[in-house]
Formats: C-alpha cells, sequence, structure tokens
C-alpha cells in the first residue's frame, strides 16, 4: 500500500513509502544484497491486480557500473573542442582542418577566437 501522503525535499525529490511489497533482486556479483552496500541498477514496479487480490511485486536489476570517462568535452564547437582533465584544467584541443582550397585565415582565427570565448565564458569564474 502506497502513501499518499507525498512530501517534497529541498531537492524536488519525492519520498514515498511502500509497504507490504515483494522485492525480487537479479545481482551481478552478489547472491543476496548486503546490508549497507550501494547497489546500481534499475528498480521497476510490477503491480497484479486481481479483482479481491492486489498484489504489489518490484524487481531490481543491477547494471554494471559505469565508467569514469577520461577526459571528458566540457564544449563541443566547428573548430575546437575544450576537455577537462583530472585534475580539473581545461585544455583546448583543435579540430582538423577539412577543407584547404576554401580556407581563409581570417575567417578561421575569428571563428576560433569566439568559441574559446563562448566556451570558457560559462566554465571559468570572473
Amino acid at each position: 500500500m502506497e502513501d499518499k501522503n507525498k512530501k517534497v525535499n529541498r531537492k524536488g525529490c519525492y519520498k514515498n513509502t511502500t509497504l507490504c511489497c515483494y522485492l525480487k533482486t537479479v545481482l551481478q556479483n552478489d547472491r543476496v544484497m548486503k546490508a549497507g552496500k550501494d547497489y546500481q541498477g534499475m528498480l521497476r514496479r510490477d503491480v497484479e491486480c486481481e479483482e479481491f487480490r492486489y498484489d504489489e511485486h518490484f524487481t531490481f536489476v543491477e547494471t554494471l557500473p559505469w565508467t569514469k570517462k577520461r577526459n571528458p568535452k566540457v564544449f563541443s564547437g566547428k573548430y575546437i573542442t575544450i576537455t577537462r582533465r583530472d585534475d580539473g584544467s581545461l585544455r583546448p584541443n583543435f579540430k582538423p582542418i577539412k577543407n584547404w582550397t576554401d580556407f581563409n585565415a581570417e575567417v578561421y582565427a575569428v571563428g576560433v577566437a569566439n568559441e574559446l570565448l563562448w566556451g570558457l565564458e560559462g566554465l571559468i569564474e570572473k
């Protein structure tokens, strides 16, 4: 039975309490869930409702942990990309020039300068 008085905390999350339910777990590493251990996965609510019987079932499927991406992109433009290193520093990277026949150095330099301004504007405090 679900608590009808849903309360919202400061972060905008709903807090609910479900009583008398069955939880089925599908785990990758452990046979049963260990107390105090965090598991990453998906929780699905399965409801079986018959005329006189109402049972709630939940299924938790553990997923493989996400790997941390090395040097993630924080800005991607036409001329440059900006990546963040593990120590928090930012690194601008130039994209390859695809068409040398129509290349204009002034347009390229202005485009790179604009993208540096746009990319770094929201990343660096003033």
